[in-house]
């Protein structure tokens, strides 16, 4: 068994095995771990051949290590979900940014003039 990954961390590997309930990664010579069809994607996935394919390079997330058997859980899911909130996260940086340079509604604008006139 390698102790070279851990639970959490974010891995290059190379799909060996596709079954209907999951896909096998290989992350090192003498490692492998099993992305399981609910992993795959968010939503439904019938065939999972859809979105991976054998000989694909992945990036995933390890879920869960079990060392007594060598087997580790994987996540492509994970990874995507991140990638969504850091996207939302930005975009509501840019949101509250233009709000502050000046792209208030006009409604609000108009009170700052008239205020500005008197």
């Amino acid at each position: 068994m390698s102790k070279e990954f851990e639970v959490g961390d974010t891995v290059n590997g190379v799909v060996t095995g596709i079954q209907p309930y999951g896909a096998f990664i290989e992350l090192s010579d003498n490692v492998q771990g099993l992305v399981h069809i609910s992993e795959i994607t968010n939503g439904y996935v019938k065939d999972i051949q859809e979105h991976i394919k054998e000989g694909d390079k992945v990036k995933v997330k390890i879920l869960e290590i079990d060392k007594t058997n060598n087997k580790y859980a994987l996540s492509l899911r994970a990874l995507q979900e991140e990638e969504e909130s850091i996207t939302k996260n930005e975009e509501n940086t840019i949101h509250d940014k233009e709000g502050e340079h000046g792209f208030n509604t006009l409604k609000d604008k108009l009170k700052e003039w008239i205020k500005q006139s008197e």
